[in-house]
């Protein structure tokens, strides 16, 4: 963080509200819309932002076991993650990644483990984030 209170030099994805619960989310040249479903009040018009959540932490953590795999000159067969969040209240107490790694099982743990140490986004849950906001009045 500076000194103004502003993120050092980063990403940056930019949202805009549409209606209800529907919003677009711009992240590099791609747009993804973002809803909540039906029964809570959305549209379904796209994921949930919890989903959006948990599909960065799986598409992270592929991508890194890929790359580690790569280093390695290992050769995978298949490669696929489930990851489930459980809820408590407003945030998500435990997040449990499960991969599915076509390797031989000598492979395995030392393959996670090069994954883990290149994965940014499980990376920074391990180490905690710290989050501020901000709101600018815009007149109309």
């Amino acid at each position: 963080m500076t000194t103004d209170g502003r993120v050092a030099a980063g990403r940056t994805v930019t949202g805009k509200w549409r209606s209800g619960y529907h919003c677009s989310v711009r992240a590099g040249s791609f747009t993804i819309e973002v809803d909540e479903p039906v029964g809570v009040g959305g549209t379904d018009l796209g994921p949930q932002p919890t989903d959006l959540f948990l599909a960065s932490v799986a598409s992270c953590f592929l991508m890194a076991l890929s790359h580690a795999a790569r280093k390695r000159e290992i050769e995978l067969s298949d490669l696929s993650v489930d990851v489930t969040g459980g809820y408590d209240g407003q945030r998500f107490s435990a997040i449990h990644v499960r991969a599915r790694v076509g390797v031989p099982e000598a492979e395995l743990d030392q393959l996670v483990r090069a994954a883990e140490r290149v994965c940014y986004v499980t990376n920074t849950l391990r180490g905690g984030v710290e989050l501020t906001t901000e709101a600018i009045a815009v007149e109309h």
